[in-house]
């Protein structure tokens, strides 16, 4: 669960930095990651603090992506709205991708949220990233967790227009 949420960008960059520090450790689970990304403020947009949140994951040593990996629950265990079937098919294709990559499935469920919903969109997602070479999928697991942390520093900031009047 978050602690921070709703902020706003003008609080969040004025936050000391120890603040905004943990605030960001919520999203990424990385030291590394959210004390730089706290360094570089203050930010202007949401799309430039974005844009800096991608490049510092980026940068992550191959030894820091592999423990922020670590952190992520496994999807496998549950997967709402999928059959049993379905389900049981999943579990096994998530066994599959951790005997072959060596850590667990990653995925932006919320970016896959615009393929009409459908929890089985996972599963097929999934497929196609076992035939990955390791540096590719080593390349979309990085760009999937940077979708994930855009969306827990959404989170983190809130709307960015702000909140609507009531």
């Amino acid at each position: 669960m978050m602690m921070h949420q709703g902020l706003g960008l003008e609080t969040f960059n004025d936050l000391p930095s120890s603040k905004a520090v943990h605030a960001l450790y919520e999203c990424c689970c990385s030291f590394t990651w959210a004390s730089r990304l706290a360094d570089a403020r203050p930010f202007r947009s949401y799309a430039e603090m974005f844009a800096r949140a991608d490049a510092e994951l980026e940068e992550l040593s191959a030894s820091d992506l592999d423990h922020l990996v670590s952190t992520h629950r496994p999807v496998g265990k549950t997967c709402a709205g999928m059959d049993p079937a379905t389900q049981s098919v999943f579990i096994d294709a998530c066994r599959m991708y951790i005997e072959r990559f060596g850590y667990g499935y990653i995925v932006c469920s919320a970016a896959l949220k615009g393929k009409g919903d459908d929890p089985r969109e996972v599963l097929i997602d999934l497929g196609h990233r076992l035939d990955n070479s390791h540096e590719t999928e080593r390349k979309v697991m990085r760009d999937e967790l940077a979708k994930v942390n855009r969306t827990r520093i959404e989170r983190v900031l809130g709307p960015e227009d702000g909140w609507p009047e009531y």
